[in-house]
């Protein structure tokens, strides 16, 4: 049974450079009744941002990966983005990033890998999408 079936089909970009994450995270979100594109970098991720006519309603990004970091990736959109603005959740393997660090840097929470199915699907939810 999916947790959104009363609502509208919510779109989530999911980026990370490992495949094998962007897969999990895809598939777990889509069993889940929302709609799910991927992006294997944050080049790739901001292009996506920028080009699509129907933005995300949320972006899951990942923070460590190589040519342009999460960080770098939210200052980007956080300076460039048009209007509405997108929540984006930061995700690490890195426990010392705390959730004010996150925040801090723009982010709108932080989800830490590996991922708990349910804590990561509340964190998900929290955002109405």
């Amino acid at each position: 049974m999916s947790l959104i079936t009363s609502k509208s089909t919510k779109r989530v970009l999911v980026v990370d450079d490992i495949a094998d994450n962007l897969f999990l995270a895809q598939f777990i979100l889509e069993n889940q009744g929302y709609e799910v594109n991927t992006a294997n970098s944050g080049r790739v991720a901001i292009t996506q941002v920028e080009t699509e006519k129907i933005k995300p309603d949320l972006i899951i990004l990942d923070l460590m990966m190589p040519e342009m970091d999460g960080y770098e990736v939210i200052e980007y959109l956080r300076n460039h983005q048009k209007p509405p603005y997108i929540p984006v959740l930061l995700m690490t393997a890195d426990t010392s990033v705390s959730c004010e660090d996150a925040l801090h840097a723009g982010a709108s929470g932080i989800i830490y890998k590996p991922w708990d199915l349910e804590q990561f699907l509340k964190k998900v939810e929290m955002f109405n999408v």
